[in-house]
């Protein structure tokens, strides 16, 4: 994204309209998602927009966005461990219920057959 927006603001200013540091910072902080509210919120209050440097947004979104990654990673562990546990108690009590219903299947016959 980043990127994307330093090429846009480059062509900008090849056409002679050119933003100010806190003007840009301002713009990729409302340009973010909603899932980012809590971090751009964050940055609002913690640091002078007008003085914040744009590679140091930059740094300080990309460490956000890997620390968010790795939060997701860690939690798609987790259900996946608990879904395996979950489909192996499930699996254990549909062969006790495999085993009984050919228990009483066995027994009917055997009375049948008396």
């Amino acid at each position: 994204m980043f990127t994307r927006f330093t090429t846009f603001i480059n062509s900008l200013k090849n056409l002679g309209k050119s933003y100010s540091n806190q003007e840009l910072v301002r713009k990729i902080l409302r340009c973010l998602p909603k899932s980012w509210t809590p971090k751009v919120t964050a940055i609002e209050e913690a640091k002078d927009l007008s003085t914040l440097p744009l590679e140091q947004l930059l740094g300080s979104l990309m460490t956000h966005e890997t620390i968010m990654k790795n939060h997701e990673n860690v939690e798609v562990k987790k259900k996946k461990s608990i879904t395996f546990k979950a489909s192996k108690e499930d699996s254990e009590s549909d062969e006790d219920g495999d085993v009984a219903l050919i228990t009483s299947q066995s027994k009917k016959f055997l009375k049948s057959q008396k």
